[in-house]
């Protein structure tokens, strides 16, 4: 007669081998032409992110008697209209602009999973009530939600954060819900839960590293769409204010001197979308090498 496993036999395989997994993962997507080309631009962006500010000049120092100067071998982009280096702005931008996305992603992603999880795994009155409001804030478009927090607080990169944050937790949140319900019915699971495996060792044990890992591929794509709403509500003014770079901010200053220097406009836009590219590269990679029949 077959008895079932005991509590202390149940394994959780995706915890145990997590990163294992990811170095699997990473491996694939070396291999995957697409993902090459993502992390190459990846590190780019990451060097020009940490060495930039540290090989070019100050980035808010004025030099009104050199400004709208083209490229040159001491200005390597030229100078912007206020005379201070195009180059040594871009790399302090970059900066702020994909630390900003990487806080917001951070964050989005980690308040969808935590809200997201709770509602899947707890049901009944709890996942009902997460349920209704990750679909009333779906169906406010979450830019404008952005417009309205921050005429509320102020312009700033921090309430700008604060903003988008609030207008992007409910998709990771909802996708989080989804593969929770999901792994709920992994043999693995119904074998722990059969086993008398607590609920708290079987979500943090079975349930929670599957469903951090799909997350976390899926919320990739939501990347790309995060650095361009952040450049564009700082296109508006709404995120850092003068001097400080950013290269939405950098796009809108440009606009009055795009004619005698068109450089200063095509520098933060490459610089974008580079960093677009990169995300929905890398977004495209992961959806190919993390499918079981997916062969290089």
């Amino acid at each position: 007669m077959d008895t079932l496993p005991s509590a202390d036999t149940v394994e959780a395989p995706l915890a145990v081998h997590i990163t294992s997994a990811s170095s699997s993962v990473l491996a694939r997507l070396v291999r995957h032409p697409s993902g090459r080309i993502g992390l190459a631009l990846t590190v780019l962006l990451v060097a020009l992110t940490v060495l930039g500010p540290m090989l070019t000049a100050d980035p808010d120092t004025a030099d009104f008697a050199n400004k709208l100067q083209g490229p040159s071998a001491e200005h390597l982009l030229g100078t912007d209209e206020a005379g201070r280096d195009q180059l040594a702005r871009i790399a302090a931008g970059a900066r702020t602009t994909l630390g900003a996305a990487a806080a917001i992603f951070v964050l989005t992603t980690t308040i969808g999973l935590a809200l997201g999880s709770t509602a899947g795994l707890a049901g009944g009155l709890v996942d009902s009530l997460l349920s209704r409001l990750v679909d009333v804030m779906l169906g406010i478009p979450s830019l404008i939600l952005a417009l309205a927090v921050v005429g509320a607080l102020g312009p700033s990169l921090r309430n700008l954060i604060i903003a988008m944050t609030l207008g992007g937790w409910a998709y990771p949140a909802r996708l989080a819900r989804s593969y929770v319900l999901g792994a709920n019915q992994r043999p693995d699971v119904v074998a722990a839960r059969m086993a008398g495996v607590g609920p708290l060792r079987r979500a943090f044990g079975h349930v929670l590293p599957g469903v951090v890992a799909q997350l976390m591929i899926a919320a990739t794509l939501e990347l790309s769409s995060i650095i361009l709403g952040l450049s564009a509500l700082s296109f508006l003014g709404l995120g850092v204010q003068p001097p400080t770079a950013e290269w939405g901010r950098m796009l809108a200053e440009s606009r009055d001197v795009v004619n005698r220097a068109p450089e200063l406009a095509l520098a933060p836009g490459l610089a974008i979308m580079a960093a677009v590219a990169a995300s929905l590269l890398i977004s495209e990679a992961l959806r190919d090498v993390t499918d079981p029949s997916w062969q290089r």
